[in-house]
């Protein structure tokens, strides 16, 4: 028996005006997926539990069985782990999040124009971040926290502080604030958080002058003229996946997060060249890599974060390809490879959380889940929506759905 997992981040999300008041899965053309839907069984599923923010963290912890309300201390961990990055007991983690400013002549008037610095590519932000980190007035404030940078080939990089704490530090993602004045939602509520608003404003001085940046606004690209710290938290163990469930297993992604939970589940990890965590990613690259996969293991998770990604950017046109892309590019050929190899496999497609067009930003309602299994003859005969999901069966709490994907 062989298991696949999908996730389409973010791809859940509220009915939309000019789409007729359809939601971004209802009027995309996603043929083979509804297929699926229609002889497996389609319910809904709480991965933010309660109380807790609503965002990949939380409910891809969720997702792979792990309970956030005891094992999450913050988005970063998960990510240092992802990116390789080990943290000592007393460390704190950041995720560092390149990012476009319209820079005023206040720091704390400028406006946030982009998450991630305009779709940024990896070497450009690494150049970019290890150049700034060789600044004197930079490397100074760092050194207040003892803070040391850890650049990752894309927008998100990771930084730990080795002094100080984090207790009532409050910090906001920024995809949550485009277009919005950073001021209000600058770091506060510890000490440590003035010395981080101090080096954020010091990036935003010295970035907009390399040659990096000057040669992006030539080309009409949004510059990387800032930094955001965010997504703080400190180390944390996971149960071991295999032990748990008693498969081999690994995950193909393009996100230091899904990476790290995988990573500290003690699954194995599978880069993809090309793979961008965008729109344009490798698609074929993954696909050949989860089919490959199935050669050595049981379990094969596959995350596609282009629908997450096009929300935050404010691309719904681009949401909906990318969900047709998870359909005709992604789920077919891997799911007619298990086919021809002829042994009986299970799938567990779903969102993470919704991502909404309305607001660009996450939301912790119940997402759709499919589960379709190649020896069934029957099932649900809907399609794959939100309000198929809510039709069917719900589970909750979250962490409890891949038990369902593992039933016999």
């Amino acid at each position: 028996m062989k298991y696949l997992l999908i996730i389409g981040d973010g791809m859940a999300d509220n009915p939309v005006p000019s789409l007729g008041d359809k939601t971004p899965l209802e009027y995309a053309a996603k043929p083979f997926i509804d297929s699926l839907a229609s002889r497996g069984e389609v319910g809904s599923v709480l991965t933010v539990p309660e109380g807790l923010p609503a965002g990949s963290d939380t409910a891809i912890l969720s997702i792979f069985g792990n309970d956030p309300t005891v094992c999450f201390t913050g988005r970063s961990p998960l990510e240092a782990a992802g990116a390789g990055v080990q943290l000592k007991a007393g460390d704190i983690s950041y995720r560092l999040n390149m990012v476009s400013l319209d820079l005023a002549d206040r720091y704390e008037d400028s406006i946030i124009l982009s998450h991630n610095a305009g779709s940024i590519d990896g070497e450009t932000s690494m150049a970019l971040i290890r150049w700034l980190c060789e600044q004197e007035e930079f490397a100074n404030c760092l050194a207040k926290l003892e803070i040391v940078i850890h650049p990752t080939p894309s927008f998100r990089h990771i930084a730990v502080q080795g002094k100080g704490g984090i207790d009532g530090l409050v910090a906001t993602p920024p995809h949550d604030i485009l277009k919005s004045a950073i001021g209000p939602y600058l770091l506060k509520g510890c000490q440590e958080a003035e010395i981080l608003n101090e080096a954020q404003e010091i990036a935003s001085r010295l970035l907009p002058s390399h040659p990096l940046n000057r040669a992006r606004i030539e080309a009409g690209k949004l510059p990387a003229n800032g930094i955001w710290f965010w997504a703080e938290g400190s180390a944390v163990l996971l149960d071991d996946f295999t032990e748990k469930y008693g498969v081999s297993g690994a995950v193909i992604s393009a996100v230091p997060l899904v990476f790290g939970i995988a990573a500290l589940g003690k699954l194995d990890t599978i880069e993809v060249e090309g793979a961008t965590g965008e729109l344009d990613t490798n698609y074929e690259g993954k696909v050949e890599a989860a089919i490959r996969a199935f050669d050595r293991y049981d379990f094969v998770g596959v995350h596609i974060e282009a629908p997450d990604e096009c929300t935050h950017n404010g691309d719904l046109e681009g949401k909906v390809k990318a969900i047709e892309y998870l359909d005709s590019r992604v789920t077919k050929p891997i799911v007619e490879a298990l086919e021809r190899r002829g042994e009986p496999f299970r799938l567990l497609m779903l969102s993470d959380h919704k991502t909404l067009t309305s607001t660009r930003t996450h939301d912790g309602d119940p997402v759709p889940y499919l589960i379709y299994d190649s020896r069934s003859a029957g099932g649900c005969g809907r399609d794959y929506t939100e309000k198929s999901g809510e039709s069917g069966a719900f589970v909750k709490p979250g962490y409890g759905l891949i038990s369902k994907l593992f039933e016999k």
